[in-house]
C-alpha cells in the first residue's frame, strides 16, 4: 500500500512538472543553470560564450561573444542616444546660425526617427537579454557534459541536431525573425504612436500625451474624430463584413452545389468561367465598375435606353444605394473564390456519410442539413473567420469603388468608409497619425475578440482530430 501510494505521488509530481502536452521541463533551464552552474557558467551571463570557450566549444563561444559585441556597439553608437531621448521624443528645434557670413540651418530632433529607433533599441535590449540566457544555458549544458565525463557537442553535432531532433528550431528561426522584424516591430511602433501628439500640427516634433487620443476618439468633443462618428463607421464596418462574408459563402455554396449536381452537363466549362473571372485583376474590375455606375455611366444610360428608368439611379451618390451597391459588387468579385473552395470540399465529403443517410431514409434536405452543411462548416470555419477579418480590412473594394463616398459636409468619414479606409484618410490625407493609430488599435481589438470567440467555440477547434 505504501509503495503504491509513493508511486502515485511520484506520478502526480511528474505530471505537475510536465506541461500540458506531457513534455518534461528542460534539465538545462535558466533557473537550474544559475543555481548549479560554476563560476565560468555564471560569468557567461555577462561575457557571452565564456563557458563554451573554456570547454573548447570555440565556434559557439565566438558566435555568442561576437553577437554581444555587435549589439553593445549598436547601443553605444546609436541606440543609447535614442533611448535617452525616448521619454521626451526630442526637444531641439531646427535653428540657423551664421557661418562665414552665410546662414546655415542646423537640423533639430525628429520625433518620428527617435520613436522608431527607440523602439528598435528596446528590441535590441530584449535580444541581448535573450542571448544572455541562451549563453548561460549553453555553458551549463557544456559543464554538465564535462562533469559526466562526456565531450561537449561540437559545432557539427549542434548543426546536425538543428536538422534532426531540433529541426523545428532551425526551420522556425527565419519565419520567427521575419514576424518580429516585419510584424511585431511595426505594430509596436504604430501602437506607440497612438500615445503621442503626432498630427498635422506636429509633424516634426511631438511628445507623449498618454490616453488623450483615446479620449478624443471615444469622446464627444467634435472635430474630425469623435465617438458618434467612430461608432457609426464601426457599425457599418461590421454590417459590411457580415454580409460580404456570409452572402458570398452561401451564394457561392449554392452555385457550387448546382454545378456539382449529377444532371448538370459541362461542369468543367462552368468552373472555367468562374476561374476566368478570378484571373482578372480586382482593381481593374472595380475601377471599371466605378466608371459604369456613375450618374452618366454605361449602366444608367443602358437602363434609360431600355425605358426601365426615367432618371439616373444614384448608385454611388446616395448613402443607402451606395452601401447596397458595394455589397452586391463584392458578391460578383468574391463568389468565384467561394465556388472554388466549396467545390473541392464537396468532392471530398466521405461517400459513406451519404450512403448511411440514404439507408436511414433521409431525403435531400436532411442529407444537406445533417451531412453536407456540418462538414463544410467544420472544414471552412477557420476560412470564414479569416474572410470576415479580411472584409473588415477590405480596403480595395471600398476605396476603388466608392472612395468612401458619399461624405457629409464637414465629416472626415464617408457613409461607405470602413475603419481601414477612414484610417487611411486620417493618416495620408490629413496627417493625423496619432488618431489613425488609435483607430488601428480599436480595429485590432474588435477583430481579435470576434475571431477568438468564434474560433474557440467552433468544431474545428474543439475537435481537431476529425469530423463529428
Amino acid at each position: 500500500m505504501t509503495t503504491a501510494t509513493a508511486a502515485t505521488g511520484h506520478r502526480a509530481r511528474k505530471r505537475k512538472r510536465s506541461n500540458a502536452d506531457g513534455v518534461q521541463p528542460s534539465p538545462y533551464s535558466f533557473s537550474l543553470a544559475w543555481k548549479n552552474g560554476d563560476v565560468l557558467t555564471r560569468l557567461s551571463l555577462c561575457i557571452f560564450g565564456l563557458g563554451d570557450l573554456a570547454r573548447k566549444q570555440i565556434v559557439k563561444g565566438l558566435a555568442f561573444l561576437a553577437s554581444e559585441v555587435l549589439l553593445i556597439l549598436y547601443l553605444v553608437e546609436k541606440g543609447g542616444t535614442y533611448l535617452g531621448k525616448l521619454p521626451t521624443l526630442g526637444s531641439a528645434k531646427q535653428t540657423k546660425v551664421k557661418v562665414n557670413g552665410f546662414w546655415v540651418y542646423q537640423a533639430g530632433d525628429n520625433s518620428v526617427v527617435i520613436l522608431l529607433y527607440g523602439v528598435m533599441s528596446i528590441f535590441v535590449l530584449l535580444l541581448l537579454i535573450l542571448l544572455a540566457t541562451l549563453s548561460l544555458r549553453s555553458s551549463y549544458k557544456a559543464q554538465v557534459a564535462v562533469q559526466e565525463g562526456r565531450r561537449p557537442n561540437s559545432i557539427g553535432k549542434d548543426l546536425h541536431s538543428l536538422f534532426d531532433q531540433n529541426a523545428h528550431v532551425g526551420l522556425m528561426f527565419l519565419p520567427t525573425l521575419g514576424i518580429v522584424v516585419f510584424t511585431i516591430l511595426p505594430l509596436v511602433f504604430m501602437i506607440s504612436m497612438a500615445f503621442t501628439s503626432y498630427d498635422q500640427n506636429h509633424t516634426v516634433l511631438f511628445g507623449w500625451v498618454g490616453l488623450k487620443n483615446f479620449g478624443t476618439v471615444l469622446g464627444n468633443g467634435g472635430g474630425d474624430v469623435n465617438a458618434k462618428l467612430f461608432f457609426s463607421v464601426l457599425a457599418w464596418t461590421l454590417i459590411w463584413a457580415f454580409f460580404a462574408t456570409f452572402l458570398n459563402f452561401f451564394l457561392g455554396m449554392f452555385m457550387a452545389m448546382i454545378i456539382e449536381r449529377k444532371t448538370v452537363k459541362g461542369k468543367a466549362f462552368w468552373r472555367a468561367c468562374f476561374s476566368m473571372s478570378i484571373a482578372v485583376p480586382q482593381f481593374v474590375s472595380l475601377l471599371v465598375m466605378h466608371t459604369m455606375l456613375q450618374r452618366d455611366g454605361a449602366i444608367n444610360r443602358l437602363l434609360e435606353s431600355w425605358g426601365w428608368i426615367s432618371a439616373p439611379l444614384p448608385w454611388l451618390s446616395d448613402a443607402n444605394w451606395a452601401r447596397v451597391t458595394v455589397i452586391v459588387i463584392n458578391l460578383w468579385v468574391g463568389i468565384p473564390y467561394t465556388i472554388m473552395q466549396i467545390t473541392g470540399i464537396l468532392q471530398n465529403v466521405p461517400t459513406e456519410l451519404y450512403e448511411a443517410a440514404e439507408i436511414d431514409g433521409a431525403n435531400w434536405w436532411q442529407r444537406f442539413a445533417n451531412v453536407t452543411m456540418p462538414y463544410i462548416f467544420f472544414v471552412l470555419t477557420p476560412y470564414l473567420i479569416t474572410t470576415f477579418t479580411g472584409n473588415v480590412n477590405n480596403f480595395n473594394v471600398i476605396y476603388l469603388l466608392t472612395g468612401g463616398e458619399p461624405t457629409p459636409v464637414g465629416s472626415s468619414a464617408g457613409k461607405t468608409d470602413l475603419l481601414i479606409t477612414w484610417l487611411y484618410k486620417l493618416t495620408v490625407d490629413k496627417n493625423n497619425y496619432n488618431l489613425g493609430a488609435v483607430i488601428g488599435i480599436m480595429t485590432f481589438i474588435v477583430l481579435a475578440v470576434v475571431s477568438l470567440l468564434t474560433y474557440r467555440n467552433s468544431g474545428s477547434y474543439k475537435d481537431e482530430e476529425g469530423f463529428r
